[in-house]
């Protein structure tokens, strides 16, 4: 993957390294996420940014962490 350096406003900076410290995230990578969330919400303006965030950090998990999903239904039954 290729890099490049960009100028970001230090009040931005601030923000993700506080926000990549919640996440477990690196602050490049916090930008990054935000970035794709903001790039989804565009894409999808109906889609709250919440569940778009969401559904973006279920994505990256393994596989092997998932779960299935079962209905309620199924499961009374």
């Amino acid at each position: 993957m290729a890099t490049l350096s960009v100028r970001l406003d230090e009040e931005l900076v601030c923000a993700a390294r506080a926000a990549a410290k919640a996440e477990l995230r690196t602050v490049q990578g916090q930008v990054e996420f935000w970035a794709k969330v903001g790039r989804a919400a565009l894409d999808n303006p109906d889609l709250p940014a919440s569940f778009i965030a969401e559904s973006l950090m279920s994505m990256a998990e393994p596989r092997a962490d998932s779960t299935p999903f079962i209905a309620r239904s199924a499961a009374v039954a």
